[in-house]
């Protein structure tokens, strides 16, 4: 047996005295926190140039802006006097104190680019201002001032990024990788600005463009015809805040989250809260994990946000957390609710090329209902959480909800609005047809559309068309003037349903923010060891849990009770649900964890009430089913992200049969 080698004691470090670093080393530490790649230079400066006032930029990049990039601008310029104090570090004119610094309103604020910028590569400065009779270039190394000839405005020059931190270069990708840092960085500007010309010219070479326009031009220029015509436009005013943009369908939905642009008072950032507020309007219409596109733009008075939060200034702050998330939330379902069944029927079809029809009437239209105010935030998609009630228990309390939440409704939307006589018991068959194949005690209007004639419109036309057939048990048949509608009958039904739920929950519990959720005392507190950030959690977070239905207190340093649960979740493990409900609480200050949870029982209601495969529908029953999807929102997709209908037009069909060849 070997005995391992005995290792020396290490000897103690020798002290090192406490010095003042000098400016040089000073603006490279700050380097590495501003410039990562080329496309954090092309940023910084990009920012400069905006907020001189500049309506065309030029970025004129080499080897993907390491050899060389060149910011040509036409704004303001600055004055030969105060070219040498642009180069010091901490040396801005965009604020001047601490009440500026609360409301910065401008791209850029802290001073300190060009100066960690000078500090890693050779950077030199020619601008020229409106009063000047000629320009001056300064080198960033020397300092020194020379004449120079341009119009006015201001060209920053950056050679050979990182030539003095050559470990830093090593790190930087092929040229073609720095090129696309560099293109999104300054996609990202034109995005923002419409009204600004934008031009990025590679090795001589001209490689994007965009002419000043209006934003939608702008829109359509940076991210293509198909987004903006695959979006929907968002826009919610809510007193100081304002969210517009667009918000993509959920049937385009992409594979990675590249199309994702969110701005805070014309500021590009990357937010979890506002991409979590996002993430959660398109929770019950996304399939799998698909990630949405959106482009959205807040504006909120700056003394509510603070965007001094990090070196690259990407990331903000805001005072009222919730209330943007809210408001984001909102904004986006809003956009997204109105199903395009009343609208555009050939949209929802397969490469349709005939341009979309105006919207139809129906015999009794029906405005769509508010959004709803949620109480809190919503999470990301997670795995099921550990206290989801066993499903026996579940499965009783759904359907049992499921009766007394429908015995309830109002009639069925697709009936004549006159008033009519009480109708008569149905026949023995008609009652036999109506009935779902479900086994548990269900009533027939959750199973399936009652058997109603459907009014005729004004126009003789349905947006959604007239039932002909139904396919293989799954799929009903209907024409309209595009063509053939294809629908899914469960899916779209469960939408139906599921819908209809949520109105019936909200009108009973109440989602607005100042009502809390119906909440059931337990008759033995749950007590379980808590950590100092659960417990702080608890104690801070008391209101908002009381509105979640959760009565959560501490009973030492180190314990809490649970001693109200949410009634919808009575089942629930109320130990498991605390603790979820708290960390959500301490990232984001606030949590939809009971929402979500409740919505995933009322999911699972609808499919069970939703009518079955397989089920032969009526004529009458198949028209009732075209009639509500027209009437509810997010119709076109179910509570899976599935699609629950497909147009398939005339001219698709004559393609197929060869039809004028």
């Amino acid at each position: 047996m070997t005995l391992p080698p005995t290792t020396a004691p290490l000897a103690p470090p020798s002290r090192r005295p406490i010095r003042e670093l000098p400016d040089e080393l000073i603006s490279q530490i700050a380097a590495g926190e501003v410039v990562e790649r080329p496309a954090s230079v092309v940023r910084e400066l990009v920012d400069n140039a905006l907020d001189a006032g500049a309506t065309r930029i030029a970025v004129r990049l080499i080897a993907g802006g390491v050899r060389s990039i060149v910011i040509e601008d036409d704004g303001q310029g600055i004055a030969a006097a105060e070219l040498p104090l642009a180069l010091r570090r901490h040396a801005t004119s965009k604020i001047g104190s601490l009440h500026d610094l609360e409301q910065v309103m401008t791209m850029g604020f802290r001073g300190e680019a060009l100066a960690a910028i000078g500090s890693i590569a050779e950077l030199s400065i020619t601008s020229r201002t409106m009063d000047a009779a000629h320009a001056q270039r300064i080198d960033g190394r020397t300092g020194e001032l020379q004449p120079a000839a341009r119009a006015v405005g201001t060209t920053v020059e950056v050679r050979e990024l990182f030539f003095s931190t050559p470990a830093r270069r090593k790190f930087l990708k092929s040229d073609a990788t720095e090129l696309a840092h560099c293109l999104e960085a300054v996609r990202r500007h034109a995005l923002a600005r419409p009204e600004v010309g934008f031009e990025v010219w590679h090795e001589g070479r001209l490689v994007e463009q965009w002419r000043p326009g209006d934003a939608q031009q702008r829109l359509r220029d940076v991210l293509g015809e198909a987004f903006a015509r695959d979006s929907r436009e968002v826009a919610l005013q809510l007193g100081p805040l304002s969210v517009h943009g667009r918000a993509g369908l959920p049937e385009t939905a992409r594979a990675r989250a590249d199309l994702q642009y969110v701005y805070v008072n014309g500021r590009h950032v990357r937010d979890r809260l506002l991409a979590h507020g996002v993430r959660a309007a398109y929770e019950d219409v996304l399939h799998g994990s698909r990630q949405p596109s959106y482009v959205l733009f807040l504006e909120i008075a700056p003394e509510r946000v603070d965007v001094n939060v990090h070196p690259t200034k990407t990331e903000v702050r805001f005072r009222d957390s919730r209330e943007v998330h809210q408001a984001v939330r909102r904004a986006v379902e809003a956009a997204l609710a109105p199903s395009r069944t009343c609208t555009a029927p050939a949209e929802a079809g397969t490469a349709a090329e005939t341009p979309p029809p105006a919207p139809m009437a129906t015999s009794e239209p029906a405005p769509a209902p508010a959004p709803r105010a949620e109480p809190a935030l919503a999470n990301t998609p997670r795995p099921v959480p550990a206290w989801r009630a066993p499903a026996p228990v579940q499965g009783r309390l759904l359907l049992e909800q499921a009766a007394r939440l429908h015995a309830r409704e109002l009639p069925a939307p697709w009936r004549p609005a006159a008033p009519a006589p009480a109708p008569a018991p149905a026949p023995a068959k008609e009652a036999a047809t109506a009935t779902a194949p479900v086994s548990s005690p269900v009533p027939d209007r959750v199973a399936a559309p009652a058997p109603a004639p459907a009014p005729e419109p004004a126009d003789g036309d349905w947006p959604l068309g007239r039932a002909l057939a139904q396919l293989g048990g799954i799929y009903v048949l209907a024409e309209n003037r595009h063509g053939l509608i294809v629908v899914d009958m469960h899916a779209a039904h469960e939408r139906i349903v599921y819908e209809r739920l949520k109105r019936a929950v909200a009108e009973t519990h109440g989602d607005g923010e100042a009502q809390a959720l119906a909440s059931q005392p337990l008759l033995i507190p749950v007590t379980f060891a808590a950590t100092p950030a659960e417990v702080a959690a608890a104690e801070t977070h008391a209101e908002t849990l009381q509105q979640l239905g959760l009565d959560v207190a501490p009973l030492s340093p180190g314990v809490l009770a649970v001693r109200a649960v949410p009634a919808a979740l009575q089942g629930a493990d109320a130990a498991a649900l605390a603790r979820s409900v708290l960390a959500d609480l301490a990232e984001h200050e606030g949590s939809t964890l009971v929402q979500r949870a409740r919505d995933e029982l009322l999911a699972t209601m609808a499919c069970h009430g939703a009518v079955r495969a397989s089920r032969r529908l009526t004529v009458e029953e198949m028209n009732a089913l075209l009639r509500d999807m027209e009437r509810t929102e997010r119709a076109d997709l179910c509570n899976h992200g599935r699609p629950t209908w497909r147009q398939v037009t005339l001219r698709e069909l004559d393609t197929l049969f060869l039809r004028g060849r």
